[in-house]
């Protein structure tokens, strides 16, 4: 009789616990989950309004220029004729170049510091990295200027040498220009891309590593077949945050890029990026049309820097689905 009625016992018991209502939020879990959450509100805001300042003081000029002010080559302020492209190239350009220079060091270097290095390296170096990070832009500048442009000035003449057959490395030595911009760029944006890189690279599981080690595996085979595809969402978006401290430098690039509304395919040439015209030309901006475009030409460096971490984040969703 005992065991015919536990299985009626069993629903009925059942459907208790199913009517036992949850736990009640309590007055200071509520205070903090709205608090946070106005904080959250709070930099939307703030993010929404900046665009919309932008878009105000900025709508003299599309409503003068329209979209074709993206991609008109004139800059002459007295003229009153106003292209934001020169700018937006110089920008572009620098950057990739910065990418292209800082990525293989960075990576290489978390590698190293992650997987191969002892602790006590590991750790040294890490801190060196770190301290870079620390160093502001002006100083960077100023050895970009008494250090780098000498250096590159001395080096333009043996690439054109042995690379002049391609057009990125032809034209005068001035040393000042797209070359050295995205040299100085690049030691900019190093210790974000080693740094965040390594992090991500410690946090791979000891046992995947073992294991494959158990198999027979080189320390390179582990390398590339656990801790890169592990990591690689963090690596990249180590990379993109990289990214958009390099579209939005100022003053170590206005320092040695030239400053020259231009646009050349050779990286000897002087060039011109956004934040290094606003910067330059705020203050004597005399005329409501010349203030607008400067205002322009940030509304466009706020859309480029949106639209970039768009793509990060969407890139990073894709390869964690895969993962």
């Amino acid at each position: 009789m005992a065991t015919a009625a536990a299985p009626d016992r069993i629903p009925s018991v059942a459907r208790g616990a199913a009517a036992v209502p949850g736990p009640r939020e309590r007055a200071g879990d509520r205070l903090f989950r709205l608090g946070v959450a106005a904080f959250a509100l709070l930099i939307l805001a703030l993010t929404a309004a900046l665009a919309v300042m932008l878009a105000v003081e900025s709508r003299g000029t599309w409503r003068s220029f329209g979209f074709s002010f993206l991609w008109s080559t004139e800059w002459d302020p007295i003229g009153g004729k106003f292209g934001a492209l020169p700018f937006l190239y110089g920008t572009l350009v620098s950057s990739a170049l910065a990418l292209l220079i800082a990525v293989p060091l960075g990576v290489g270097s978390a590698i190293f510091l992650a997987e191969l290095a002892p602790r006590r390296v590991s750790d040294a170096v890490s801190f060196a990295i770190e301290l870079l990070a620390a160093v502001p832009s002006v100083i960077l500048g100023l050895m970009g200027i008494f250090l780098l442009v000498p250096w590159v000035r001395a080096a333009e003449p043996f690439l054109t040498r042995w690379l002049g057959w391609l057009p990125l490395f032809r034209g005068a030595p001035y040393g000042i220009g797209l070359l050295a911009a995205g040299l100085i760029l690049s030691l900019m944006i190093l210790p974000y891309i080693a740094a965040i890189s390594r992090e991500v690279l410690l946090t791979v599981p000891r046992p995947l590593k073992e294991g494959l080690y158990a198999l027979g595996a080189t320390r390179w085979e582990v390398v590339r077949g656990v801790s890169l595809p592990y990591a690689r969402s963090g690596i990249l978006g180590a990379i993109f945050l990289a990214l958009g401290r390099a579209l939005g430098e100022t003053m170590a690039v206005t320092m040695v890029i030239g400053n020259t509304p231009q646009i050349s395919a050779s990286l000897f040439s002087p060039a011109y990026t956004m934040s290094a015209v606003i910067a330059n030309e705020l203050a004597e901006a005399s005329s409501p049309d010349h203030l607008s475009a400067l205002v322009a030409i940030g509304l466009t460096l706020f859309g480029l820097t949106v639209v970039v971490n768009g793509l990060a984040r969407l890139l990073i969703r894709r390869l964690e689905a895969r993962g």
